[in-house]
């Protein structure tokens, strides 16, 4: 996380990542373990299926420039006015699944031409649709949990992490360049090519600001589409209605993002322009940007960890405000290279043991599936721990995977 004065910072496309808006986003079922255990693998395929997964995988929602160019600008509202979503589902998303300073006219025609068949994408690495389980035992805060409709033992929920996919790689890719350049004109020196950077206030940092928005944007829309596409197979698997099954999204939350946002320096609030990467955000109760049903009790932090260990839910705190400017971490992360982790574990092999230990995965490479194993992240456990003790964010229950698709 890094944050900078609005008049007189920078703006870093290294700083925020190339898959920008990689995001978190989780959804509920009313549905317990019970329910879902003899069609789990019925269920796991009919999404593997119908959500496009792995590199150069074209999305299901197909559209035009025009089409496009609106999804870039006007972000989730464009699918759930297009019947790919529910209005509740705007309320649940950072920033209402939206950030209105996008500007298509910054944007390449080969950024473009590159995200017209993406929409609806999980992609590869560390992306995944997972469908997973919350024990009682893993219910840390009872209270909480009920708010964001948690409620029931062994209940099922779902998870999706994916961002803007190429179109967003693109972007980053042609303003590393423009700000290459730009450098010299600002007499701005780096130690890496990456961290690359431009005067937030200057045309290069705004141009690229407003770009990089409507990457955000678009990946907004893509977590959006592929809740739809959830929906729909849980439909056709328990013939019942999403809305009968409560699959209500609990939040959508960005990492790999820059914000401008007020904070409080010094005893005075300032204009700083936040930058996360492989961050989030972690407000606390009674934020302005809270959705009115979590004011009392903090922004929803979803965190993954890895697809043989498990995730968290935790909540925002009032000391990320003071000390990380509002943000806590967005996952486990890796101990090894991905390279590293293909001369240890053999993928068609993992994918046995895994079903063995009751989670089934599906996986478009097995070299793939390889590098995302639970060997290659950090305990979970051990991460949450520590934002908990340093109090920037609040474990409210944790989630085990049983079932797991990944590109």
């Amino acid at each position: 996380m890094a944050a900078f004065d609005t008049k007189e910072g920078v703006i870093s496309p290294g700083g925020i990542g190339f898959d920008i808006n990689c995001g978190m986003r989780l959804v509920t079922t009313n549905l317990t373990f019970k329910d879902v255990k003899p069609k789990l693998i019925k269920l796991v395929d009919t999404l593997f299926r119908t959500v496009p997964a792995g590199v150069g995988s074209r999305g299901f929602v197909k559209v035009d420039k025009k089409q496009f160019i609106e999804i870039m600008e006007s972000g989730v509202k464009w699918c759930v006015d297009n019947n790919y979503g529910w209005k509740d589902d705007l309320k649940k998303c950072e920033g209402h699944g939206v950030i209105d300073w996008a500007d298509h006219s910054q944007v390449s025609e080969k950024a473009i031409s590159r995200g017209l068949n993406q929409l609806g994408t999980l992609g590869s690495g560390n992306h995944y649709l997972e469908i997973q389980l919350v024990k009682a035992s893993n219910i840390f805060d009872e209270k909480t949990a009920k708010v964001f409709g948690i409620h029931t033992p062994d209940q099922i929920v779902v998870m999706v992490h994916c961002g803007s996919r190429g179109f967003g790689h693109q972007i980053a890719s042609d303003y590393l360049k423009v700000f290459d350049q730009s450098m010299k004109k600002y007499n701005i020196q780096v130690n890496d090519r990456e961290l690359s950077c431009a005067p937030f206030s200057s045309e290069e940092g705004q141009k690229y600001y407003k770009a990089m928005a409507c990457a955000a944007n678009m990946a907004f829309a893509n977590r959006q589409v592929i809740l739809h596409r959830i929906r729909e197979g849980f439909e056709k698997i328990f013939n019942k209605k999403a809305e009968e099954m409560e699959m209500n999204l609990i939040y959508d939350v960005a990492h790999n993002i820059a914000k401008v946002e007020k904070h409080k320096i010094d005893g005075k609030i300032k204009e700083l322009v936040v930058h996360r990467k492989g961050s989030t955000r972690a407000f606390p109760p009674n934020h302005d940007e809270l959705p009115s049903s979590y004011k009392k009790i903090g922004q929803p932090v979803i965190i993954g960890g890895s697809m043989e260990t498990g995730s968290y839910l935790l909540v925002g705190t009032e000391k990320a405000m003071q000390e990380t400017f509002g943000t806590t971490a967005h996952g486990s992360g890796r101990t090894m290279s991905r390279t590293q982790a293909k001369k240890q574990v053999r993928g068609e092999q993992l994918q046995k043991d895994m079903q063995k230990r009751g989670i089934y995965v599906k996986a478009v490479s097995m070299p793939g599936l390889a590098e995302e194993a639970g060997l290659a992240y950090k305990d979970i456990n051990e991460v949450v721990d520590s934002l908990d003790k340093a109090g920037i964010s609040k474990p409210v229950c944790s989630f085990k995977p049983i079932g797991n698709i990944k590109g």
